[in-house]
């Protein structure tokens, strides 16, 4: 096959001039093919992570369903270790609709809950992602209400006037919108003015150690800013130690997340709650 050549699964062949550029080729259909193996099999999950009020900490405001799937030995893989390899492709669109399957069974089961389910730009108008939340939304009655679909930058940016449509769309049903790692990219102030997103979460580069990082407020404050000029609820991402969260709380940001808070389980913290107060 000659150098910079595609294969059939999209993966560039680099060939032998160039030995970084074939590994990357050679891990990226390792990742391909362990995911399409997954999907086949349905080795898939959701992992929970909670989102908490800066000012009542003791308790989750909502949650986000976090995608996994299960390597060929059982290992919990999680979404940035193979979502860059796929997310351009068929398997991208079918991680989301399960995904959203799974938050959408979640929230039927569990009417007191609120989640957020991350979803790309890439799957709007996909007909097994829209069957799929139609169906869900028909489970229960206050679903819509519960469910946050989040959006990173970078893919709401793929295609803007088509997030814009199709958020107001679904926001008439009740449905919220995040716009997800809000910083990271280059987002348009004129789009970000237009797509009325219910709330933005703060990427996490510029949360890590806030509490002595003076560059790192100035940025996060005018985030904030924008977010508040546009009447967005904010959150921050990537919340590790005691000391950011209580900056964070002190700069007025209204929820927080982050492994501060509590990691990504695939033991829902409610029934894990609930097989608590049963076994006492």
């Amino acid at each position: 096959m000659p150098a910079g050549s595609k294969t059939d699964d999209g993966v560039i062949e680099s060939g032998n001039e160039n030995p970084l550029a074939y590994a990357v080729g050679q891990r990226d259909r390792a990742t391909i093919a362990m995911v399409k193996r997954a999907l086949y099999k349905r080795d898939v999950l959701l992992a929970f992570q909670p989102v908490v009020q800066s000012q009542n900490q003791s308790a989750a405001a909502f949650h986000e369903g976090l995608i996994r799937i299960l390597d060929e030995t059982g290992r919990i893989i999680p979404a940035r270790d193979f979502i860059g390899a796929v997310e351009t492709t068929e398997m991208g669109r079918i991680i989301d609709c399960l995904a959203l399957e799974m938050g959408l069974k979640t929230l039927a089961e569990e009417p007191g809950l609120r989640l957020s389910i991350n979803m790309s730009a890439r799957s709007i108008g996909y007909p097994r992602w829209t069957e799929t939340l139609r169906q869900g939304l028909d489970l229960e009655p206050t679903i819509a209400e519960r469910l946050i679909l989040e959006i990173t930058e970078a893919s709401a940016m793929v295609m803007p006037d088509i997030v814009t449509h199709f958020m107001r769309g679904l926001q008439r049903q009740g449905i919220s919108f995040a716009l997800d790692d809000f910083g990271a990219g280059f987002t348009s102030f004129r789009y970000l003015r237009e797509f009325y997103f219910d709330a933005i979460k703060i990427d996490g580069q510029f949360i890590r150690g806030i509490h002595d990082n003076a560059d790192n407020q100035c940025l996060t404050r005018a985030l904030m800013s924008i977010a508040e000029h546009f009447d967005m609820f904010t959150v921050a991402e990537s919340v590790e130690s005691a000391q950011d969260a209580a900056f964070l709380t002190s700069l007025g940001i209204d929820c927080q997340q982050g492994y501060y808070f509590g990691a990504p389980t695939t033991v829902p913290p409610w029934q894990a709650a609930r097989d608590q107060r049963r076994a006492g």
